[in-house]
């Protein structure tokens, strides 16, 4: 019984191949990594930190207050022509929830959220909003300096629940930021 060779040029193609398929499979539907360009999640996020975006557990799991989410934001507020950008933000209010930005405070449900992670207070106001079945309201932590919810000029300045990408779960750039993120 002999066995045939294959020929080493087919042989590495198709390890070339199967490689590449499991790399867009994986981050496709299990994980991705992203940058971040702007000073919008400061000081949680810096510009040029380097994260993981898993997009598995959104699939078994409803997104939670305070989750860092990547997501496709609104047709609505993109220029046309231009390129839409994934954005990300921390989810502040979830679907059913009332939010009020009055004062400094983000309310949620008429209590004040405890923004421990923020650069400082919000100096704008938000008038009361109810947050739609599947729809979140998101927040970057540099309050005064990001485009979200807030500032989004548009009649639902939501984000859909079919728009998230996935969560934020780990810095891995630069390495003396290397961790998890809350």
């Amino acid at each position: 019984m002999s066995q045939k060779q294959q020929n080493p040029w087919i042989e590495g193609l198709q390890t070339i191949g199967l490689s590449i398929a499991l790399a867009l499979g994986i981050r496709q539907f299990v994980a991705e990594a992203r940058y971040i360009p702007s000073e919008s999640m400061k000081p949680t996020l810096l510009i040029n930190d380097r994260l993981v975006v898993e997009k598995i557990s959104y699939r078994f799991q409803t997104p939670q207050r305070g989750d860092i989410i990547v997501f496709w934001p609104p047709s609505e507020i993109v220029s046309e022509g231009q390129k839409r950008d994934a954005f990300i933000k921390r989810i502040v209010g979830l679907p059913g929830d009332t939010i009020e930005v009055t004062n400094g405070t983000v309310l949620v449900n008429g209590d004040a959220l405890d923004e421990s992670y923020i650069k400082s207070p919000p100096t704008y106001e938000q008038e009361l909003l109810t947050i739609p079945d599947d729809s979140y309201f998101v927040l970057g932590d540099n309050r005064n300096q990001s485009y979200d919810s807030h500032a989004w000029d548009i009649s639902q300045p939501f984000v859909p629940g079919d728009q998230i990408i996935g969560k934020a779960v780990v810095r891995f750039w630069p390495l003396t930021r290397l961790g998890g993120l809350e």
